[in-house]
């Protein structure tokens, strides 16, 4: 078995590492199948309140494996090529995005391409200060995959995500901060206490109520009020039954703070 992606469990805290640091983690085909179906068996074990997702070495992950892409081109296998969007970025975006509980992003380095859209897929993005993010894609003439249209915008604003798949370049961690790129930028030393950190702070808080508001977000960005009202109303009954919920207004009412079992 391939370990170009590796996975682990510790205490509600799944990480996802890329594990292809001699290429800069960059996918090729089999990294691309077992990421994504590491995405989402971590979307449905029971065992897992939090996902991280990294990577090895000096780079997150700069997208696409270009030596390989160049083989396809050379061999006019147009199948391969394009297929992998519908088969495999798109189901990775789609997975994180949408998952039941919440997800990380720690950005130990460049995140280009894919890696980007992968990163801005999560919900917080703890960046190294020695990382950046390079929306490539324009810069090899191609157009842009893996939910990046539909998350850059939501995180920057339409007009700067036009002008940074327009002209790409590496933004560096401060100014992916000011932006709104990075949640929070932190030394590189410090990379992997800070995320911990903050996914031990997930794994001890309400997961389906973490998962419902993170569903309900991204409900409301492609539906009207009436109908995110109706969809709000759903996620409130579902929290509404889980046993988080009871203790949480039980300690409440007892004046003593509410300790979450992510059920």
């Amino acid at each position: 078995m391939s370990d170009s992606v590796t996975y682990t469990v510790t205490d509600g805290v799944a990480t996802i590492t890329l594990n292809r640091p001699d290429a800069m983690n960059s996918l090729d085909t089999p990294t691309k199948v077992l990421l994504r179906d590491t995405v989402r068996a971590a979307a449905e074990d029971t065992a897992v309140r939090v996902v991280v997702l990294t990577g090895t070495g000096r780079a997150f992950c700069v997208g696409q494996d270009l030596k390989e892409h160049i083989g396809l081109l050379q061999a006019n296998d147009t199948a391969a090529l394009w297929s992998t969007v519908p088969d495999h970025y798109a189901p990775i975006a789609l997975a994180l995005a949408e998952m039941p509980k919440p997800v990380i992003a720690s950005v130990n380095g460049v995140a280009a391409g894919a890696g980007a859209s992968m990163a801005f897929a999560c919900d917080f993005r703890v960046v190294a200060d020695t990382a950046g993010f390079n929306l490539a894609f324009t810069g090899i003439a191609l157009s842009c995959d893996t939910g990046i249209s539909w998350t850059l915008p939501r995180l920057i604003g339409h007009a700067k995500a036009v002008e940074l798949l327009y002209f790409p370049r590496t933004i560096p961690a401060t100014e992916a901060l000011d932006l709104g790129l990075a949640t929070s930028v932190v030394p590189a030393a410090d990379l992997t206490s800070a995320t911990a950190e903050l996914a031990t702070k997930l794994a001890h808080g309400p997961t389906v109520a973490y998962g419902a508001v993170r569903q309900s977000l991204g409900y409301s960005a492609t539906h009207t009020l009436a109908e995110s009202l109706v969809y709000e109303a759903g996620k409130m009954q579902q929290t509404g039954d889980t046993e988080d919920h009871h203790n949480a207004v039980a300690a409440f009412v007892a004046k003593q703070k509410p300790t979450f079992t992510g059920r």
